[in-house]
Formats: structure tokens, C-alpha cells, sequence
């Protein structure tokens, strides 16, 4: 059985799969950030729905990347998870 990390080892040779991946790249790093700052908070993803008045799924969609949060959203996080939402802007890759 083929892996998908092998997959995406050998996709990324191409052109165009690297453009589409580099597009998506940044909702990639927000999805993390989210799984990452209920992790270290300590919550599953009921908790954190509980702490931020919504439901389990929408957690499950914010961090598969399925969706973008509102600032607002990304605030109600924040606060749920004792974390600082932080937002910068980064200069293009040359």
C-alpha cells in the first residue's frame, strides 16, 4: 500500500501539484495552529466547543482546514485555550 506521505514526496516534483499545495499551504498552517493550541491546553475537541458555545463539528472543521475562521472565531479560540491570538503579515517569497 502506498503512503500518502510517499505520494506527496513524489507529487511535489511537479509543477503544478507544488503550486496547488503552496496555495492551500496557508490554511494548512492555521489548521495546525488550532490543533495545536487545544493540544497544549489540554482539551478535546467537545471541551473546546463547550468553551466556545458551538459544537464538536465545527471544531473538527476548523482544524481539517475545511473552513476559514472569522477573526472573531479565532478570538473565541483564543480565549477558550488561555492563548494571545497573534495575526502578521509576512512579505512574499522571492
Amino acid at each position: 500500500m502506498t503512503k500518502a506521505i510517499d505520494l506527496h514526496k513524489k507529487w511535489t516534483r511537479r509543477k503544478d501539484y507544488r503550486a496547488a499545495y503552496d496555495k492551500l499551504a496557508p490554511g494548512f498552517a492555521l489548521a495546525g495552529a488550532v490543533v495545536k493550541a487545544r493540544v497544549t491546553a489540554r482539551l478535546t475537541q467537545e471541551q473546546l466547543a463547550e468553551r466556545m458555545k458551538t459544537t464538536q463539528s465545527v471544531i473538527a472543521r476548523l482544524e481539517s482546514g475545511r473552513t476559514r475562521p472569522s477573526t472573531q472565531t479565532l478570538e473565541r479560540l483564543a480565549a477558550a485555550t488561555g492563548t494571545r491570538l497573534k495575526i502578521s503579515f509576512m512579505p512574499e517569497r522571492g
